[in-house]
């Protein structure tokens, strides 16, 4: 199970108990906000990509979209989500638990500028019942990104 990859990688850090379970969905980010009883927007929702060499995650703000045009720019490539039956074998974390956490050794995950309105955001955290409350700094360092991004609009 996911999860339990995630809570070992945090165990490591000393930092498991921080993994929040609901007992209900967090899946989305309208039932995540419901479930921390936050704005939809501090929500550091998990979007995946197929890249030329691997995949990509990118982590934005729940009420960012991301906009083709940027994305093609700084990827050099147009913006192709994966298919639903691929972001598990592909990421390591099926739909609604997505997080740049204990992911497949060959995924590139970004962090999108979006996120760095709030000082604590929640991702999940490998299932569709979890969460972590990360600041910025904790995201960029446990999320092991490549660097920032700004390939959003909306928000």
């Amino acid at each position: 199970m996911a999860i339990e990859k995630v809570k070992a990688y945090f165990k490591i850090y000393e930092m498991e108990s921080q993994v929040i379970e609901f007992a209900v969905s967090s899946a989305t980010v309208e039932l995540a906000a419901a479930a921390l009883a936050c704005a939809p927007e501090r929500i550091a929702k998990s979007l995946t990509f197929y890249g030329e060499e691997s995949a990509i995650l990118i982590v934005t703000a729940g009420d960012a979209k991301v906009d083709n045009q940027k994305f093609k720019e700084h990827f050099n490539m147009k913006a192709k989500m994966l298919k639903a039956e691929d972001v598990e074998p592909l990421i390591g974390h099926a739909i609604g638990g997505v997080c740049p956490f204990g992911v497949n050794a060959n995924v590139h995950i970004y962090l999108d500028i979006s996120l760095k309105r709030f000082d604590v955001v929640y991702p999940a955290a490998g299932s569709a019942n979890s969460a972590i409350a990360l600041d910025l700094k904790s995201l960029e360092v446990h999320s092991k990104a490549l660097g920032w991004v700004d390939v959003c609009k909306n928000w």
